[in-house]
C-alpha cells in the first residue's frame, strides 16, 4: 500500500529557525501518527542529500534539523528566491514500511510551488490516518491547499474529471486554506481547523472514488481548486 500526502504553497520566505520548528513539528507529528512504522522504538530520520552520505536527525532535536538544513543549502548551490530543499528518510522502520518527507520552504520563487510531501508505504493490512496526517502537514506547513491520496483516486480523477498534474485539488482528503475554503459550494462540508484552514475528509480509500470526483467537480467548479496566478506573489489564494 503506498499513500501520498502532500502541501503547496507559494512564495514565503523564512530564516533557517521558522523552517527548524516546522520541520520538527512535521517528524513528530508524522511518527506519532505511524507507530508501527517505528516499531515502537524511538524515531530517527535519516537525511537522503543530494550528493554525499546522510546524516541522522533525530525527533525533537532542533539543533540536527538546523544542521541538516544549512548542510542542503550548502549542498544545493542555495539561493533564498529558491528556498531550502530537504528529504528525509525514517531510519530503521519496521519490515514493509517505508516513510519519506521531502520539501522545499522558506523560498519566494515566482513559478515555483513549496511543498511538503509525504510518501508512506505500508503493509496491505495496514490502516493509515489519511486525514490526521494531512491535519499534521496542514497545521505545520499553513499550505494553500493539500491532499491524501494514492495512484488509484489520482487516475480516477484524471479520467473522469480532466485532472491534470501540477494543478490544485483533493484526494481521500483534501485542505483548503482560508481563502479556498470561503469558495467551497453547497454540499461539501469540511472541518475547520483554526488559524489554518478547512480539512475535508471526503472518502475512506478503497475502489469507490466517485465520492472524490464529485467533490472535486464541485469545488473547481466554484473556483476553490483555480490555481495561484503567476508569476506569485502570495503563498495563498
Amino acid at each position: 500500500m503506498r499513500r501520498v500526502v502532500r502541501g503547496f504553497w507559494g512564495p514565503r520566505p523564512e530564516p533557517v529557525d521558522a523552517l527548524t520548528a516546522r520541520w520538527s513539528a512535521t517528524l513528530e507529528r508524522i511518527a506519532g501518527l505511524l507507530p508501527e512504522a517505528t516499531g515502537g522504538a524511538e524515531p530517527t530520520w535519516r537525511t537522503v542529500p543530494v550528493s554525499g552520505p546522510g546524516a541522522a536527525v533525530r525527533t525533537g532535536d532542533g539543533a540536527s534539523l538546523t544542521e541538516a538544513l544549512r548542510a542542503a543549502q550548502a549542498a544545493d548551490d542555495w539561493s533564498a528566491a529558491n528556498g531550502t530543499s530537504l528529504r528525509v528518510l525514517l531510519a530503521d522502520p519496521a519490515p514493509a514500511w517505508k516513510v519519506e518527507i521531502a520539501g522545499l520552504a522558506g523560498g519566494s520563487p515566482e513559478f515555483l510551488l513549496q511543498s511538503l510531501v509525504v510518501t508512506v508505504v505500508a503493509p496491505d493490512d495496514a490502516r493509515l490516518p489519511d486525514a490526521e496526517l494531512l491535519t499534521a502537514v496542514a497545521e505545520s506547513w499553513q499550505p494553500d491547499y493539500g491532499d491524501a491520496g494514492d495512484r488509484t483516486v489520482t487516475a480516477a480523477l484524471k479520467r473522469e474529471a480532466g485532472f491534470k498534474v501540477g494543478t490544485p485539488s483533493v484526494g481521500w482528503a483534501g485542505f483548503l486554506s482560508p481563502g479556498r475554503a470561503s469558495r467551497m459550494p453547497d454540499g461539501v462540508f469540511g472541518r475547520e481547523l483554526p488559524g489554518t484552514g478547512v480539512l475535508l475528509d471526503i472518502a475512506a480509500p478503497g475502489d469507490d472514488t466517485a465520492p472524490v470526483v464529485r467533490a472535486y467537480e464541485a469545488l473547481k467548479a466554484a473556483g476553490a481548486l483555480d490555481p495561484l496566478p503567476q508569476p506569485m506573489d502570495r503563498p495563498a489564494l
